[in-house]
């Protein structure tokens, strides 16, 4: 399964776990890349002192490339960028932010460096900033996500008819079908998410991952475009902040309305009522939880039937 994706970051298969706060730790981001994918670490959810320790360990648990995932609208970015330097990681995913701004900095070091984007407009910002490759996300994916609400498989041609380097396409994807789907389409890869949230290495709590799982079609609302579009799933916390919709309230209310470390809350701790529980679209067929090996070898046992079927 070679292509320019699989060259970029010498892995075997063109998949890439999203590296998600609260979920993406070194267990999961290991599992993945020793199974012939890329694992990402989520440093948005991390101290720069638990990113050190989660590389660090990342590092004595797999010999396969692997990188970090940060959202650049998160504090301490100076020191978790030199951490990232310090301790040798060769790929950083950046999203949440201006891709010129740590992009050249990164690559200098010679590091492989990946942004995420929810636009045209933002793609061809990313290329014009040098980054290596671009994962663009459709309206469909879990956690904060573009204010366009493109879907994955409107925004994968487009930007694909204008970009020039790697496209990844990320949102909606869990599965071998939707792999290949993605790839027909104009993607040399796909990040996945979701699916890895419901994995035994993800570090996510197991009312989350039970959550996940007995999630149905429609139970995933974007919200809180005021502030940063999330995806969650509609629990008690959800409908709180339908009820102070209904009072077309400030961005200040709906700041005090989330609080501080609400995703912890309910995908960390286990809060099902009054913490945000972040998850795609795509949940409605994730259906059971499994080792990310495991994930990624039905992904690619599928890719592979379904491209012979249509071949």
């Amino acid at each position: 399964m070679e292509n320019s994706i699989t060259k970029l970051f010498n892995i075997q298969y063109p998949i890439i776990q999203a590296g998600m706060v609260w979920n993406s730790g070194w267990r999961l981001a290991s599992a993945v890349s020793n199974a012939g994918g890329l694992g990402l670490i989520g440093a948005g959810s991390m101290y720069p002192d638990v990113l050190r320790e989660h590389i660090q360990k990342c590092k004595r648990a797999t010999q396969k490339p692997f990188g970090v995932n940060v959202p650049m609208l998160y504090p301490n970015i100076e020191e978790i960028m030199q951490i990232i330097v310090d301790e040798g990681v060769k790929i950083v995913f950046t999203s949440a932010g201006n891709p010129k701004t740590w992009t050249s900095f990164l690559k200098e070091k010679g590091i492989v460096v990946v942004h995420v984007v929810s636009s045209v407009a933002f793609a061809l910002k990313s290329e014009l900033a040098g980054v290596d490759a671009v994962v663009a996300e459709g309206f469909e994916a879990g956690g904060h996500n573009g204010r366009e609400e493109t879907t994955t498989f409107t925004l994968i041609p487009m930007v694909k008819e204008k970009l020039k380097i790697p496209l990844i396409a990320a949102g909606g994807i869990a599965t071998g079908r939707g792999m290949l789907a993605a790839m027909v389409l104009g993607a040399d890869g796909v990040q996945i998410g979701s699916r890895f949230v419901a994995s035994l290495e993800s570090s996510a709590h197991l009312n989350f991952k039970e959550k996940v799982v007995n999630t149905q079609d429609g139970d995933t609302v974007l919200t809180l475009k005021e502030l940063a579009p999330v995806r969650l799933i509609k629990n008690k916390f959800f409908n709180e902040l339908q009820d102070l919709y209904k009072q077309c309230p400030t961005a200040e209310q709906l700041k005090e309305k989330l609080g501080r470390a609400r995703a912890k809350k309910g995908m960390f701790e286990g809060d099902m009522e009054d913490g945000e529980l972040e998850i795609g679209q795509i949940a409605g067929l994730i259906h059971e939880i499994k080792p990310a090996a495991e994930i990624v070898k039905e992904i690619v046992e599928e890719f592979n039937i379904a491209k012979k079927s249509f071949c």
